[in-house]
């Protein structure tokens, strides 16, 4: 056998040492070393490929901590919690540099001796460094930094409404974040500038909302400004004229320095964007649209289709789903259309709260009811709590429900971001599937699992692949069937209504931006065969220009895991255990949805094995 080039360099090197070893006892008798048998090659080369390649993810990790301060304060990394992501050109330009110098070093792995986890880990970092360095070709999409749905206006009040302060030190490094701020938002500036100068330029429906949202953020009196929070409830053992000092600092920062940044953003959004913004955000209307679009589907999927194939999976997807949902109005003796029983369900004062407290109170009843019943599902669960809140006022009316994760350390909850305002369109049909989307089991479950599962590499551990991630909170919908949430048939309407909203999304997505479809187009759509109320669809369909290819995410995932508990369970047969089988799923943290289906087709060919000698579930 002949060995490779390193190796025979490092047995060398082994051999060596062992020679020297030899010479410093002149009394010993000399003897020819044994030569290492192919075996023992083969493993430590294994072993060493492994070291030297969990050495690279963590290199890359640390690495990103680094620039990336916000998310590493997420995930529980405090050392970097006085800092702001740098967004000036040149940190794109280092950030960019490096993307092609991780992707040249995975290359460089030799792939074949890895295993296990190891080379799940491989196959998730080659595909996501191969995307990172496949979006250099296209620069504008650094300019993509405001619309309705993201941008500072949003995510610097949510940062520090969720910053954690247990000590002084940590107040001064909200301080030094919220002094930050102006130059976070000047780079932000930069970037829209240059998005206008190369014809990117975010349409104007979303838009025209950003000023209104940042006018919201700044009229919020001091005792309920996000931008303060982190100096509204400081540790008790903050001395008294230290707490004052602190918050008097912050308060003059905001007005002074902070405030001002977000007006002259919003002068720019005003004065400069709005004018020549479009009024159809189509992927295919922007310079090198239609090709950056394949590449949003090919992230936002982690599958190889192509805009019409994805339409057409959301057409039969309807499809099917229409067919349930007659099934429904045919058990409760509804002989209309699908369109009035739609309507007559959202206007039927009986399914509304009357004000926000009583939502939240419904959800937390929901849950409730979920909460005793997840280990009918799963073997483990996290340990990591979550609660329930209603969504800032300053986020808009139109903000839908969303999950606000736990620190991967455990130090601070997870979230359930209720919308306690809009409750004209919150109706009680609904809430079940949101909850089971959002909360248990679905991203606070498998985000918060993911955190714990110590074994992996950090990168996997708080990895958000979008596919997986929706995918899995669909799934999770459906598993309100195995809880009996949806025995009531409007409940169940709600659940099937909202998988119908899902399966729209691949139709209106691809209609968008790959077939010509206009934004009244698509909006109809949604509320013809989605069951959408028209503000909705509207707000649905918005989302939809700005984030391009997200909400492909949700069904082609569902899809997925749905296939491959079908596959399973085919397998298995009546040795298929439901619990085991979503514990696989969430147990190796988000996937690529092409790496999850190699997982899951091992766990199977694993459990055919453990069936002769044993349960699956004690197999594991």
């Amino acid at each position: 056998m002949t060995l490779p080039y390193r190796l025979r360099i490092q047995l060398a090197v082994v051999a060596l040492c062992a020679a020297a070893a030899s010479h410093a006892q002149p009394l010993a008798t000399p003897r020819t070393p044994l030569a290492p048998s192919p075996g023992d090659a083969r493993r430590f080369h294994a072993t060493l490929e492994a070291t030297r390649f969990r050495a690279l993810l963590d290199a890359d990790w640390q690495w990103h901590m680094q620039q990336f301060p916000e998310w590493a304060t997420a995930v529980g990394d405090h050392r970097y919690d006085d800092k702001l992501r740098d967004a000036s050109p040149e940190a794109v330009a280092r950030i960019e540099q490096h993307e092609r110098d991780h992707l040249k070093a995975l290359k460089h792995v030799d792939v074949d001796v890895l295993s296990g986890e190891d080379r799940i880990s491989y196959d998730f970092a080659l595909q996501d460094a191969q995307l990172a360095v496949d979006w250099q070709k296209y620069p504008a999409m650094h300019t993509r930094v405001i619309s309705a749905k993201n941008g500072v206006q949003l995510g610097l009040p949510s940062m520090m409404q969720d910053f954690p302060v247990r000590t002084e030190l940590d107040a001064r490094h909200a301080l030094a974040r919220l002094k930050a701020m102006p130059q976070r938002i000047a780079q932000d500036i930069f970037w829209l500038r240059e998005g206008k100068r190369l014809g990117w330029v975010t349409f104007k429906a979303s838009l025209s909302q950003v000023p209104d949202q940042i006018d919201k953020l700044l009229a919020k009196p001091l005792t309920e400004q996000p931008l303060l929070a982190p100096f509204t409830h400081l540790p008790a053992d903050v001395p008294a004229d230290v707490r004052t000092a602190l918050q008097d600092e912050a308060a003059s920062v905001l007005q002074a320095q902070v405030a001002p940044a977000f007006l002259e953003l919003r002068k720019v959004v005003v004065d400069e964007l709005l004018p020549v913004s479009p009024e159809d955000g189509a992927m295919s209307a922007y310079p090198d649209g239609v090709e950056v679009y394949k590449l949003f589907v090919r992230g936002s999927t982690t599958l190889p289709l192509d805009a019409k194939a994805v339409h057409q999976i959301g057409l039969d997807e309807m499809a099917r789903i229409h067919a349930q949902i007659d099934a429904v109005m045919k058990q409760v003796g509804f002989t209309g259309s699908y369109a009035e029983f739609a309507d007559q369900l959202a206007h039927d004062p009986k399914y509304f709260y009357t004000n926000g407290d009583e939502l939240l109170a419904g959800y937390r009843d929901i849950a409730k009811r979920i909460d005793p019943q997840l280990t009918k599902l799963f073997v483990t669960l996290p340990r990591t709590p979550y609660g329930i809140r209603a969504i800032p006022s300053y986020q808009g009316a139109n903000t839908v429900e969303f999950y606000s994760p736990g620190a991967a350390d455990a130090s601070t909850p997870g979230w359930f971001n209720a919308n306690a305002v809009a409750l004209a369109s919150r109706p009680k049909w609904a809430m079940a599937d949101t909850f089971l989307h959002e909360g248990v089991p679905g991203h606070h479950l498998q985000i918060s699992r993911a955190h714990e599962l110590l074994q992996l590499p950090m990168f996997r551990r708080t990895a958000l692949v979008n596919a997986y991630v929706e995918g899995w909170a669909l799934y999770a919908e459906s598993l309100g069937d195995e809880l009996g949430l949806y025995d009531d048939p409007t409940l169940r309407y709600g659940y099937l209504r909202a998988q119908a909203w899902r399966a729209g999304r691949l139709v209106v997505d691809t209609g968008i931006h790959a077939l010509g479809w206009t934004r009244a187009q698509a909006i109809d759509y949604l509320v013809d065969s989605a069951g959408l109320a028209r503000e909705d669809a509207t707000a649905e369909v918005d989302r939809y220009v700005v984030w391009p290819a997200q909400a492909l995410g949700y069904k082609l995932g569902e899809l997925k895991i749905r296939d491959l508990r079908q596959k399973a369970h085919d397998a298995l047969g009546d040795r298929f255990d439901l619990r085991t089988f979503n514990q696989e799923i969430i147990d190796h943290g988000a996937l690529p949805l092409p790496v999850l289906e190699r997982v899951i087709d091992a766990w199977v060919v694993r459990a055919k094995s453990a069936a002769l000698t044993a349960p699956i579930a004690d197999a594991r």
